[in-house]
C-alpha cells in the first residue's frame, strides 16, 4: 500500500553542502550543518541529536544578519541529525529568513529543468 507523503506547510529547500548553525542544548553549545531549510524549521546535520521534545536555542547568519530563535526537537536520528520546529523567532529575524527563502526558491525555479536534480540545491514540497 503505497504511503503518502506529509504535507508541508513551507517549501523546503535542500542544501547539499550545507550552512552553519550554532545550537545550544541545556548549556552545551555546538555548531552543525544545516541540510533542509524552510520558514517552519530546518533539518540540522549532528551525530548526537536532542530527543524528540527538548527545545533548542539557535543562531545562523542570513544576508542581512542573523536568525537567532527557539526551536522544539521534532525528529531526532542519532547518527544523522534533527529535525526542528521555530517556536520563537522576533520579525526582524522571521523577515530575513523570508527573504532568503524567496531568494532560495528563486534560483531552483530558475534552474533549466534536467539541473534541478542535481543542483547544490533543491526544493522540496
Amino acid at each position: 500500500m503505497p504511503t503518502k507523503e506529509k504535507s508541508r506547510r513551507y517549501t523546503r529547500v535542500e542544501l547539499p553542502k550545507g550552512m552553519l548553525v550554532a545550537w545550544q542544548h541545556y548549556g552545551i553549545r555546538k555548531v552543525s550543518r544545516v541540510r533542509v531549510l524552510a520558514l517552519g524549521g530546518l533539518f540540522i546535520s549532528t551525530p548526537k541529536p536532542p530527543p524528540v521534545g527538548d527545545v533548542i536555542q539557535l543562531i545562523f547568519e542570513v544576508p542581512g544578519g542573523d536568525v537567532r530563535a527557539r526551536a522544539m526537537i521534532r525528529d531526532s536520528q542519532p547518527g544523522k541529525g534533527m529535525g526542528i520546529e521555530f517556536t520563537g523567532m522576533n520579525p526582524e529575524a522571521r523577515a530575513r529568513l523570508n527573504q532568503l527563502m524567496k531568494v532560495l526558491s528563486r534560483e531552483v525555479d530558475d534552474r533549466p529543468e534536467g539541473e534541478n536534480q542535481s543542483s547544490s540545491l533543491r526544493k522540496q514540497e
